[in-house]
C-alpha cells in the first residue's frame, strides 16, 4: 500500500490543525473523505482542506471502497459504536483519546480488530513526539539511575463556559467518561506508561469542589509501576492558575517536563541539560507517520489499542467507573 487513504468521522476543532492536515499532507498518506452531521459544516471543511468528498452519514464513509482506514474524531461516547462498524468493514482505525468511556468498551474494541485482523490505534500521539522520545532515551540510558518516583501537577482556572454553565461535552460524564481529568489526564497517564512501563496498582480520590458541572473538577491519585517506581498526581480544574509540571526522580538525578506546555525538557544529573524541542506545526504528524508505517508492516507504532486499554483501566480505578 503506497498511500494509506484515510476517511475521517468528525470535523471539529481537533481536526483543523492537529490531525486533519497531518492525514492529508504526511508522506504516504491521503485524506480522501470526511463525515460530519451538519451538511454546511462538513462541506465547508472539505472545501477549506481540499478533501475530495464528504458525507453526513458515517456508514457511507466507513463503507466507501476508496477508504482504507478511518479516523474517529468524535467525543468518547461514540468511539465504541463507530469503531465496531469499522472493524466489521475490515478497515484499519484510529480513535481519538480517551479510547472509550471505560475499559470494558475498550476491551471489546480491541478484540473486534484482533478478530478482523486489522489495526486499531488511539491518538495518544505524545508517545511519538520527539521531546518525549528524548525523555525516554535519557531513561533508557540510565542517566538518572533507578527511577524512584514520578509526580505530576496539572491545574487550570475555570473557563468562561464553565463559569456560565455553557454547553461543554468535556464536562459531561455521559459523553466524556468523566470531566477534564478524562480528557487531559489520560494523555499523561498513557505517556508515563510509555516512559516507565505498566501501571499495575492505582487508587484515587475525586471531588466536585467548585460544583460548576456534573463531572469531577479535582482528582488525586497514586500508583505503582511494574518496575517498582511510585507515581502520584494532583489535578485541579477550578484552581487559581495554570500549571503543568512533571518530575521523574531517580537515584542519581531528575528529569522535568510538561505534558502539554511546550517547555524545555530538563535533565538534572551528572550534567544539566535543557532542550527546547518544538512541536511540529501539526502535532499529530509523527503519530500519522507511525500509523501509516505500521499499516504497511514497516514498524511497530507505540499508540495501539492494547496500550490505550491500560490507560482506560487506570482511569476506571481512579474515577471508580464501570
Amino acid at each position: 500500500m503506497d498511500v494509506v487513504r484515510w476517511g475521517m468521522i468528525g470535523c471539529g476543532s481537533v481536526t483543523e490543525r492537529k490531525s486533519g492536515p497531518a492525514l492529508r499532507k504526511a508522506p504516504g498518506s491521503a485524506l480522501v473523505a470526511v463525515m460530519g452531521r451538519r451538511l454546511d459544516a462538513v462541506s465547508d471543511y472539505a472545501a477549506r482542506h481540499g478533501v475530495g468528498r464528504f458525507y453526513t452519514d458515517a456508514d457511507a464513509l466507513i463503507n466507501d471502497p476508496d477508504v482504507d482506514a478511518v479516523y474517529i474524531a468524535t467525543p468518547p461516547d461514540s468511539h465504541h459504536a463507530y469503531s465496531l462498524k469499522v472493524a466489521a468493514a475490515g478497515k484499519h482505525c484510529c480513535v481519538e483519546k480517551p479510547m472509550a468511556l471505560n475499559a470494558g468498551q475498550s476491551r471489546e474494541m480491541h478484540q473486534a480488530f484482533a478478530d478482523a485482523g486489522r489495526h486499531l490505534f488511539v491518538s495518544y500521539y505524545r508517545r511519538s513526539l520527539p521531546r518525549f522520545r528524548q525523555v525516554r532515551q535519557w531513561l533508557d540510558e540510565g542517566r538518572i539511575g533507578e527511577v524512584r518516583l514520578l509526580s505530576w501537577t496539572l491545574t487550570k482556572a475555570p473557563s468562561k463556559t464553565d463559569l456560565e454553565g455553557g454547553d461543554n461535552w468535556r464536562t459531561d460524564p455521559a459523553v466524556a467518561g468523566g470531566g477534564y481529568f478524562a480528557d487531559l489526564a489520560s494523555h499523561g497517564l498513557d505517556l508515563f506508561q510509555y516512559l516507565l512501563g505498566d501501571i499495575v496498582d492505582v487508587a484515587g480520590f475525586t471531588a466536585r469542589q467548585a460544583g460548576l458541572y456534573a463531572a469531577e473538577d479535582a482528582v488525586g491519585a497514586s500508583w505503582r509501576f511494574a518496575g517498582g517506581a511510585l507515581g502520584m498526581g494532583c489535578w485541579s480544574f477550578a484552581a487559581d492558575r495554570r500549571e503543568d509540571r512533571v518530575e521523574i526522580v531517580g537515584s542519581r538525578g531528575r528529569i522535568g517536563f510538561s505534558v502539554f506546555d511546550e517547555q524545555p525538557v530538563e535533565l538534572h544529573a551528572d550534567e544539566h541539560v535543557s532542550l527546547h524541542i518544538p512541536h511540529h506545526e501539526h502535532i499529530q504528524w509523527h503519530h500519522v507517520l507511525g500509523m501509516n508505517a505500521h499499516i504497511r508492516g514497516q514498524t511497530q507504532h507505540p499508540a495501539v489499542a492494547a496500550e490505550a486499554l491500560k490507560t482506560d483501566w487506570v482511569m476506571d480505578r481512579i474515577l471508580k467507573r464501570g
